[in-house]
């Protein structure tokens, strides 16, 4: 169902697939016009073809300040200011502790809690000297509240991209900008890839699930937008989690297949 109270002028990150490219898509179908960033050029490209004019690519790394400002400079310039940002780039190098070096770890929480900052504040800048207010959603984990084996770095990261979000809605709410956080569990994304082919995790998955199926993006991008809405206009600081109950659940021992 469309949301007349959408934000009309975004950046998505991580957009030209999974949750990011779900949420471009719930955006220009309730009226709006997204700056789609994302390292994968290729990708951002075919997504365009597919989502139309006010898809507009503009590749980058969210690890990387100039790339986050010329996507800024390209949503003033073009969307003529900017609504809200939705952080959703996302990677993962998984290995025990053991086994991690540094530079895999450095890889993971670079992308995860680096970039989110980087995002959010040469974003917020923005929306300040606009004077508009704005809405910034990060797209946390529910491995925010439940360690993953092999996967310190990514929950580690996740987990302070969900208290990030929590002190930028603190620091930035005199501005009249909302921050949330929505944390997912397994989503049939491309990221997730190499969990929903392993069939032993998913048959452990499916037996401690409570609606014992992953969650397809768009229901993903469903509640992001709509924090980001004016339909939640008075929700800052929250944590939504939308993982068909996983997390009340029981986690599958991944170990076993590491």
């Amino acid at each position: 169902m469309s949301n007349s109270s959408a934000p009309k002028r975004s950046i998505v990150t991580g957009a030209a697939s999974g949750i990011g490219y779900a949420i471009a898509e719930r955006l220009i179908a309730d009226g709006g016009s997204v700056v789609a960033f994302d390292l994968d050029s290729g990708g951002l490209d075919d997504a365009a073809k597919q989502l139309g004019d006010n898809y507009i690519a503009q590749p980058g790394s969210v690890t990387d300040a100039n790339d986050i400002q010329a996507a800024v400079a390209r949503a003033e310039s073009d969307l003529g200011g900017l609504d809200s940002l939705f952080n959703v780039a996302g990677a993962i190098r998984p290995g025990p502790i053991t086994d991690l070096d540094g530079e895999t770890w450095d890889f993971t929480v670079d992308i995860v809690l680096r970039g989110v900052f980087l995002c959010t504040k040469y974003a917020a800048q923005s929306m300040i000297r606009a004077g508009n207010g704005g809405s910034i959603v990060v797209v946390s984990s529910v491995n925010a509240h439940i360690p993953l084996y092999g996967g310190s770095a990514y929950a580690a990261g996740k987990a302070g991209a969900d208290m990030f979000a929590k002190n930028a809605a603190l620091e930035l709410g005199r501005h009249g900008i909302r921050v949330n956080s929505v944390l997912p569990g397994l989503v049939d994304t491309p990221m997730a890839g190499f969990i929903l082919e392993n069939e032993g995790i998913m048959a452990e998955f499916d037996a401690n699930a409570v609606l014992k199926r992953p969650a397809k993006p768009s229901e993903l991008a469903a509640p992001a937008v709509f924090l980001a809405s004016g339909d939640a206009s008075y929700i800052t600081g929250s944590s939504l989690v939308v993982d068909g109950g996983y997390e009340i659940g029981s986690y599958p021992d991944l170990s076993k297949y590491l």
